[in-house]
């Protein structure tokens, strides 16, 4: 039986394309790197995902979105150690961050003003400070010394929030220092945004 290479689509910026590929780092796969805003990678986009969103996977027939199911979908299949509860906690705040600062800088890049005091807005910055500052704490804690997929996520949040300035870290050194301590990891520097 022919087995075909899993397809995954995203964009090289996006954090939560990269944490599934660096967790696929030792997978054999075809990553399709869209401009997923506009041209012909938009309607790609549209003809295989009615989220409009990234990233996406496909196998065979199979198509998957959202980073969550795709990571469970991929354990299932090549027998990745599941998740405990604790760490599914960990990436709920993950992705409770990544999601406020996502719709933060797309109001940005919309020329809406953040910065008002308007309610929408001091919720999505309330739940950054939150959610980071816990995962501060947690780091504090050793809950991020191995390197398994809840650390691939947050390497890839913080990263990110580094890389398009989009929150001052200054204040949570222990996020700052995982950072570090992990910016030279072989998937990591082949992910980079910075030099794509």
């Amino acid at each position: 039986m022919k087995t075909t290479m899993i397809k995954l689509y995203g964009s090289t910026t996006s954090p939560y394309v990269r944490r599934i590929r660096m967790w696929l780092a030792n997978t054999e796969h075809e990553f399709i790197n869209l401009q997923i805003f506009a041209g012909k990678d938009r309607v790609i986009l549209a003809e295989r995902n009615p989220t409009l969103k990234i990233p996406m996977i496909e196998d065979d027939e199979t198509v998957i979105f959202d980073s969550r199911v795709i990571f469970r979908y991929l354990s299932d299949k090549y027998q990745f150690p599941s998740l405990s509860w604790e760490q599914e906690n960990q990436l709920t705040l993950i992705d409770a961050a990544t999601d406020s600062l996502v719709q933060m800088l797309l109001l940005g890049r919309s020329d809406i003003d953040t910065s008002e005091d308007k309610m929408y807005f001091k919720l999505q910055r309330e739940r950054v400070n939150s959610t980071l500052s816990h995962l501060n704490e947690l780091v504090t804690q050793g809950h991020f010394s191995d390197w398994n997929y809840p650390s691939i996520c947050l390497y890839s949040l913080v990263d990110w929030i580094e890389f398009r300035t989009l929150h001052d870290l200054q204040q949570m050194p222990d996020l700052l220092a995982f950072h570090n301590a992990n910016h030279q990891r072989i998937e990591v520097t082949a992910t980079d945004p910075r030099s794509t």
